[in-house]
C-alpha cells in the first residue's frame, strides 16, 4: 500500500471491512485521515499500520477499550512496560475463566448426549435439561 490509499484500498491492505474502519475512525481508535479536494478520505502506511495492530488486539480477544488502553501505552516507549504486563495478565486471567467455563460447559454436554436414548424429541433429555429452570 502506497500512501495516499482509499479507504477500500485499506480494507484489501488489512482484511478489514470498511465499516470497521469507520466505526474505529468514529470511536478514535483509528485517526481520522486527511481528505483529498474531491473529499475522499486517504490513509498511509501509519493507518496500515496502527490497523494491524488494532486487529491482532482484537483477534487476540482484547476488549476496544483495552486496545484503546495498549494503544495510548504504545505511545510512551520511555515508560517502564508494568502497565502493559499488568493488562496481559488480566487478559490472560479473563481467558483462563473462559476456557474453565468451556470445560464445564464440554462436560455437561457430554454429560447430556450419554443420555439420549434415541426416539423422538419429545422425549429428549437434552431438551428436557436445556428447558428446565
Amino acid at each position: 500500500m502506497s500512501d495516499g490509499t482509499s479507504i477500500g484500498g485499506l480494507a484489501r491492505a488489512t482484511g478489514t471491512k470498511v465499516v470497521t474502519i469507520r466505526y474505529y475512525e468514529k470511536i478514535g481508535l483509528l485517526p481520522e485521515p486527511p481528505r483529498t479536494s474531491g473529499n475522499y478520505r486517504t490513509y498511509d502506511a501509519s493507518h496500515r499500520e496502527r490497523l494491524h495492530f488494532i486487529r491482532r488486539c482484537r483477534d487476540l480477544g482484547f476488549t476496544l477499550e483495552q486496545v484503546r488502553e495498549l494503544l495510548d501505552l504504545s505511545k510512551k516507549t520511555d515508560r517502564d512496560c508494568a502497565a502493559v504486563d499488568r493488562l496481559a495478565l488480566d487478559h490472560l486471567a479473563e481467558i483462563k475463566r473462559k476456557i474453565a467455563d468451556l470445560k464445564r460447559l464440554e462436560k455437561e454436554l457430554r454429560r447430556l448426549s450419554a443420555c439420549c436414548q434415541g426416539g423422538t424429541i419429545g422425549d429428549c433429555r437434552i431438551i428436557e435439561a436445556l428447558s428446565a429452570t
